[in-house]
């Protein structure tokens, strides 16, 4: 892969849900955020980029398969190593679930949008919207397992047909204003809305929401992922990982910012508490059908791209445990042809499928983002920490990092993303443990840290009998894996 399929990779992993949806159901997630909501998604960014730079350092030294996995566990600790790695695969495998999910609704918006009203009404049947779900997740396994062009082709025209619809967007919004849209509003439902001016600022709601609009930032994690795959990785990865948080978190937020600009926040916040809303549904009002249809069709299109590159990621972290003897040795087998990890992909396509049934019988797909927000805060802060250990770890590897090479820089991205990062997560933590839920499975954290007691557990029978095999089976936390 070269730098610009690597970057699209992070790219389609961070745009979706994030910018159609998490924007503007917040109001209900985090009652009272108001007109907080861009102010909130800045101070998010800080925590984000911190972690990006470490991650784009430690991937110039260790550009392999398996990304945060192989970081963490040659320049920090192999346990810790695989936490990280195993809280990130949990993570987005059930997020994965969780996009395929709520991809149906908009594909639903599509063809009302253009009259297909039976088709429209069949895609609210439970069974058919599981069905297609599925049948996404699966399209996109075969994708991945054909290989690196099969991937390639796929990736790119989406990526840049969802840019240029979402452009769209961008433009209509700050196009019209409030008042068009309250205007919109009355002709065509008869009603009359007066927007709320502003609203008290409440740190602890501010911080909740931060803690959320984390969620936007997460993907870029994925081109760490692709380490073994890529043209020239030492210098590729860490300019794709840059590339795509700063292209993306520009895109986010001119997106964000011109919908708001148009549709007043209070006006998103009552019809948040009522049922779900995105960008598409709200900017329909002042934009004529077409228009409307092909901004439904680009989130439509954001949200499915999702899905290729995230399964590329989960399925290599799974190939790097193989590789090193803690997963079955079997899940790093590659296809004799296609050369791809094709057992670790179906793997990674029956976890999305559990997280497709579980967002269906949650009846909440925030809960599937809260356990993906807690696993990667828990992922990132263990490789801002790799950073500051990994020359006393490992010096030998040290040396090869190749970008941001001054130690005092290093360590200064390092304590500042630990320790924001840290603030981060226990702000969320909070947060959901005080959230009402109708049982405790309903909340993050506990499910978060059984999934970890599991993961323990599996990483110190292995460990056991690593030890009983003696120092040879303990030196491969030391070095590389083979390319």
């Amino acid at each position: 892969m070269g730098l610009i399929t690597l970057a699209a990779t992070g790219v389609c992993s961070m745009l979706g849900a994030s910018i159609n949806v998490v924007p503007f159901m917040i109001q209900r997630n985090v009652e009272g955020i108001g007109s907080y909501v861009l102010p909130a998604f800045l101070f998010a960014a800080v925590p984000a980029v911190f972690a990006a730079l470490a991650y784009g350092i430690l991937a110039s030294a260790m550009p392999r398969a398996g990304g945060s996995y192989i970081y963490a566990s040659r320049g920090l600790n192999p346990y810790l190593g695989f936490i990280a790695s195993f809280s990130q695969w949990f993570g987005l495998s059930i997020v994965i679930g969780v996009i395929a999910y709520i991809c149906i609704p908009f594909i639903r918006d599509v063809t009302l949008g253009l009259g297909w009203e039976e088709v429209s009404a069949s895609l609210e049947t439970p069974i058919i919207r599981v069905g297609l779900a599925l049948m996404l997740i699966w399209i996109f396994v075969l994708v991945n397992i054909k290989g690196a062009k099969s991937y390639e082709r796929t990736l790119l025209p989406m990526m840049f047909l969802m840019f240029a619809l979402g452009a769209i967007v961008i433009v209509a919004g700050f196009s019209f204003d409030t008042s068009d849209f309250l205007g919109a509003l009355k002709e065509r439902d008869n009603t009359d809305f007066i927007p709320t001016s502003s609203v008290d600022f409440d740190w602890r709601i501010f911080l909740s929401a931060a803690a959320l609009l984390f969620s936007s930032f997460i993907g870029f994690d994925s081109i760490a992922q692709a380490g073994g795959e890529a043209k020239n990785p030492e210098k590729s990865l860490p300019r794709a990982i840059l590339l795509a948080i700063l292209s993306v978190g520009l895109f986010y937020f001119l997106f964000t910012a011109a919908v708001y600009h148009t549709v007043p926040w209070s006006y998103v916040a009552a019809e948040a508490m009522d049922k779900d809303i995105s960008a598409p549904g709200l900017l329909s009002y002042v934009l004529p059908t077409s228009l409307g249809v092909a901004i439904l069709l680009g989130a439509a299109i954001a949200l499915i791209n999702d899905l290729p590159a995230m399964l590329l990621s989960v399925s290599r972290l799974m190939f790097a445990w193989a590789e090193d003897g803690i997963f079955p040795s079997a899940i790093a087998k590659v296809h004799r042809t296609r050369h791809t990890p094709h057992v670790a992909l179906i793997a990674a396509g029956v976890m999305a499928s559990i997280g497709v049934l579980g967002s269906h019988f949650a009846g909440d797909f925030f809960l599937g983002i809260d356990i993906m927000v807690t696993s990667m805060m828990v992922n990132f802060l263990l490789m801002c920490i790799t950073l500051i250990t990994f020359p006393r770890i490992n010096p030998k590897l040290a040396k090869n990092i190749s970008v941001i090479k001054d130690r005092k820089l290093q360590l200064f991205i390092g304590w500042m993303g630990t320790l924001s990062l840290i603030g981060f997560l226990m702000i969320h933590t909070y947060k959901d443990l005080t959230a009402d839920a109708e049982a405790w499975y309903f909340h993050s954290t506990p499910v978060w840290l059984i999934v970890m007691a599991l993961a323990s557990l599996v990483f110190y029978y292995k460990w056991h009998q690593f030890r009983i095999k003696g120092e040879t089976a303990l030196n491969k936390f030391k070095v590389l894996p083979e390319e």
